[in-house]
């Protein structure tokens, strides 16, 4: 998602992003994998799909569980439209986190 589109969503107060919450690691079905090409007409391959991606977050809440990947668990998170978020994870348990500055 670009910033442009990332200030649109701040202006709604919430964005929704797709995280893992099972130790494994992300992954999409086949059938999640089909619906999202059904809906884009892309064929693309499940990380390089946005997590916030509006198409990605409308399947996780179709199919529920049948979107999970072998080892996965899905679930939409909901996060106020001003956060500048990442994903972090342990062993593949996902998370979102708001952004911070680094240095090292």
């Amino acid at each position: 998602m670009n910033n442009e589109d990332r200030f649109v969503q701040a202006l709604k107060g919430v964005q929704h992003i797709v995280i893992n919450t099972r130790h494994g690691g992300f992954g999409l079905s086949e059938l999640a994998l089909e619906r999202y090409k059904k809906y884009t007409g892309q064929d693309v391959g499940q990380h390089d799909i946005a997590r916030d991606d509006p198409v990605l977050v409308r399947i996780v809440n179709e199919l529920g569980s049948e979107a999970d990947g072998a080892y996965a668990t899905l679930k939409v998170v909901e996060v106020p439209g001003d956060v500048d978020w990442e994903i972090d994870e342990y062993d593949g348990d996902e998370w979102v986190a708001e952004k911070h500055r680094r240095w090292s």
